[in-house]
């Protein structure tokens, strides 16, 4: 039986080569090339060097294809997945503490 954590250590394993990592996004190998150059990307590399790219860079491979099919230029769409993620992390962090005040405060009863 797979546990939680299985499936998002399966998402960051990277197994795919850059042609295969391509036709899966639905963009040519040069094009992951300029996105790793424009820092937008960074697939694991193996010890001979050869880049291998995950589950979740495929993801991000297509995002990015997303911004730029609607005219977003590579500048843009470095800044607005910066900022996803930073929306991401923010709303992980909301949750965490609305838990920890929900543990903390006793609910008010009224008088009886």
């Amino acid at each position: 039986m797979a546990e939680p954590g299985d499936r998002l250590h399966a998402d960051s394993h990277a197994v795919y080569v850059i042609s295969v990592a391509a036709e899966l996004a639905g963009l040519h190998p040069q094009t992951l090339r300029i996105y790793e150059r424009k820092g937008l990307i960074e697939p694991q590399r193996t010890a001979g060097r050869s880049r291998r790219y995950s589950e979740s860079d495929i993801a991000l491979l297509r995002r990015i294809q997303e911004l730029t099919n609607a005219g977003v230029n590579l500048a843009g769409v470095a800044r607005i997945l910066e900022l996803e993620e930073q929306v991401e992390r923010l709303e992980d962090e909301l949750s965490n503490v609305h838990r920890r005040y929900r543990r903390e405060i006793v609910p008010w009863r009224g008088p009886r």
